[in-house]
This record gives C-alpha cells, structure tokens and sequence, in this order.
C-alpha cells in the first residue's frame, strides 16, 4: 500500500516512521562541533543530508528502500541539529559540507552519492563543487544555490504541522531541549545570507546533478530549479507531480522511485 501524507497529517501526530537498526553509529568530533551519523545497510554509499531544523529520522521512508536497494545509507544530524551539537559560530553550509566529509573520512568512505534535501542539498552541492572526488554525484531537492530562488515566505497549515513536529523532536533528541527558539533563529539567519552561487560558479561543478523540484514547493520557484538545470553542466531537472517541500514524507514511493533512478543513471 503507497503511503500519502499530502497534509503532514501523520508527520506531525506520529513523525517519520522509526529507523532500522544501524550497523554502526556514533559522534565525530569537527571544527567545534560534535556530529551524530550512523549506518545501515551494505553496498555503494549514499548519504542523505536532511533539510534545516529537521534530523536524520526524517529518512524514515527513503532508508529501508535504499537499503533494499542494495545501498549503504550513512545517515548524519547536521550540525546543531538532532543529536549533532555546534560551538556558539554561526551556521554556515560550507561548515556543514566539512562535518559530512569528517563523517566520510571517520567511515573510511571514499567516494559517496548525496541526496539532499532542502538545507542538506545546499550542504550537497557546496561538498561536491569544493571535493568533486569524494562526491559520485547529487540528487538536489528542494534548494536554492542564492537569494533570488525563493518565494516570499507565506505559512500555510502543512509548513506549520511540520514546525510542530520539528520542535518536538528537537525537545526530545538535543543536548540543549530548551534552546529551539534560538536554533530556530540562527538557522534561518544562513538561509537568508547562503548560498551565494553566481552561475558562473555553477558552471564549474564537476560531478552528475539532478536538480528536483515539487510542483507545488512552498519555498522554491520553479523558475530557480530551471536556472540550476541550465547552469549546471549536464544536469537533469526532475519535477515531481502532486507533492511540495515535503516530498519525502508526503509521498514516499514518489520521492524514493526519483532517488533509486538517480542512483542507477551514476552507478
């Protein structure tokens, strides 16, 4: 049976269905923080960065498919964020790129695809543009690479069911539960200054991008996701019907059907 959750009805009521068991998790320590990561599964790797004020769990859907897949998913808590922690620096997507090579190295992993989604495909694309040699390609949803890619910010009942959950995993995953007004506040302080990407830094990414877009996305214009599939060398743009920022979570076999084809087109 598929899953719909179009309304984040159920994220918000019961979150992301839980993790598998790991085969190994634990914290590395970079660059002032402290970085959770854990992983499931055996065979190429492929890392998923989630999205700003969210945590790993939100994979809930995506990891057993992959694994499935025949996948090795390395899941990471970006910095700050779920159980990871931060010194008191501002976040910057660049510091983050760093934390996922740290947890690369830390593993041993060579090379890796990346799925990103939202901040975790900025975090994704500044990787793969600083260490094309560690990135085998990126699956790009749901981000903008500089300031002219968004829409006006309009809440809606689906943006705050998600707010909602995401407070409440903070509260009972972080090292400082109380602190979400203030996280809420220094994670959207980098959304509103990065990235920065002109196109002619976009031109010079060296590794396959698919750029992917919901068709109703809350967050990024269509508009945007185009300039990236143009400006990107050899990208490919993927725009998924009926569904929006929340993809992953709204309809899962959608979403995880767009990553395992990406993953077998750079295998």
């Amino acid at each position: 049976m598929q899953v719909t959750d179009d309304e984040l009805v159920n994220f918000e009521a019961n979150g992301a269905p839980l993790l598998p068991p790991s085969r190994t998790e634990g914290f590395v320590e970079n660059d002032g923080a402290r970085i959770w990561h854990a992983v499931h599964g055996s065979g190429p790797a492929v890392i998923l960065l989630h999205g700003g004020l969210g945590n790993a769990g939100n994979w809930g859907y995506q990891v057993p498919a992959l694994v499935q897949a025949g996948r090795t998913v390395v899941l990471i808590d970006s910095r700050g964020h779920g159980r990871s922690m931060r010194d008191a620096r501002p976040f910057s997507y660049e510091r983050m790129a760093g934390d996922v090579l740290a947890v690369m190295d830390h593993l041993g992993i060579e090379t890796a695809a990346l799925v990103g989604w939202s901040d975790g495909a900025c975090t994704a694309l500044i990787l793969a543009d600083k260490h094309p040699e560690r990135v085998s390609g990126v699956f790009f949803f749901a981000c903008n690479m500089d300031p002219s890619g968004t829409h006006e910010f309009k809440p809606t009942p689906v943006i705050d069911r998600c707010f909602r959950r995401h407070r409440k995993d903070y509260e009972a995953l972080s090292a400082t539960p109380t602190e979400f007004d203030t996280f809420v506040a220094d994670v959207s302080r980098m959304m509103q200054t990065e990235p920065n990407y002109s196109a002619a830094q976009l031109s010079g990414i060296k590794v396959p991008v698919t750029v992917v877009l919901g068709e109703d996305d809350e967050f990024i214009r269509m508009e945007h996701a185009e300039y990236l599939a143009r400006s990107i060398p050899d990208a490919e743009l993927i725009v998924l019907p009926g569904v929006s920022h929340f993809a992953p979570l709204q309809r899962p076999e959608l979403f995880n059907g767009a990553v395992l084809g990406f993953l077998d087109r750079i295998a």
